[in-house]
């Protein structure tokens, strides 16, 4: 039986295939589209989308692509957030800056949303430098 530490780790190779990482990243702004049209069924594909997107693509073979060493060194930071508190400030400032991109689409306020939207993408790659960071320190190879 597989373990859940096992589980974890499975899915975040999976995630780190470049493919997963940037088209997740990319569709941030479907989060927008049921708030500003009021079709909430509209998050019922968008939600399938989200989750199906880490488990989409076959793991990682290699950890040449910034994106591969971004998501690898998220997994290894989401085991203690603490131990890096910029990536922690980064993701509060990111979570602020979403929902109130989410707020201005509701309100139909197109500049905040899309400025909100591609601030919280913006800090998204901030984020991704530093946990690349953190995956070259720890210099280790996805396993299949």
């Amino acid at each position: 039986m597989t373990s859940p530490d096992e589980l974890y780790a499975r899915v975040f190779r999976r995630h780190a295939h470049p493919v997963s990482a940037w088209s997740r990243l990319i569709s941030t702004p479907l989060l927008m589209v049921p708030l500003w049209t009021r079709r909430w069924w509209l998050y019922l594909p968008i939600g399938a989308w989200f989750a199906v997107n880490p488990v989409m693509s076959p793991p990682a073979d290699d950890s040449t692509s910034f994106a591969t060493r971004a998501i690898l060194g998220e997994e290894a930071w989401t085991r203690d957030p603490t131990s890096d508190l910029r990536a922690l400030a980064l993701g509060g400032i990111a979570s602020a800056s979403l929902a109130g991109a989410m707020v201005a689409s509701y309100h139909h306020r197109r500049i905040p949303a899309v400025v909100g939207t591609g601030f919280y993408m913006a800090l998204t790659l901030e984020q991704w430098k530093l946990w690349a960071g953190r995956f070259a320190r720890g210099a280790r190879p996805p396993t299949p």
